[in-house]
């Protein structure tokens, strides 16, 4: 009797090292096919697509007894200028770091054409979220509303 029976031993181990590695294999392509798939046109953020009403908007803010006005120019797509209105010498006096912080908080928002991840010092933050609170405010008057 020539039969031609073959016994076949598997080992424990091999099986479960086997069952590991293609459940990291599956995890490993599931990975690359995730990361590496065609992205989807997302809708951009507002600040990207904000529209405006053109024209000067303003925003007051009180420092002491003293109100300070900021005027916003927009254009329809644009932020066109960020300045004070009519400063006074006694808010000048009083808040050295006003006029200066204005000025560079008016060129970052007038390049980045948002308020939003603009960079200011540690020393003057307190200073800059005043100013980018109140030219917030007149960015929302200039909004259009849909």
């Amino acid at each position: 009797m020539s039969s031609k029976t073959k016994i076949v031993v598997l080992r424990m181990k091999e099986l479960i090292y086997t069952a590991v590695f293609l459940g990291l294999a599956v995890v490993l392509i599931t990975l690359f096919l995730i990361m590496f798939r065609p992205r989807q046109e997302t809708p951009s953020s507002p600040s990207q697509t904000a529209s405006y009403i053109p024209g000067v908007y303003t925003s007051s803010m009180t420092l002491g007894s003293q109100n300070l006005n900021v005027e916003v120019t927009v254009g329809a797509d644009e932020i066109r200028s960020v300045s004070f209105v009519s400063l006074d010498e006694a808010v000048t006096t009083m808040y050295p770091l006003m006029q200066p912080v204005m000025e560079d908080l008016a060129r970052q928002i007038v390049q980045n054409q948002s308020t939003e991840d603009l960079s200011y010092s540690m020393e003057t933050r307190y200073t800059s979220q005043s100013l980018i609170g109140a030219i917030d405010r007149a960015l929302e008057k200039a909004k259009v509303r849909n």
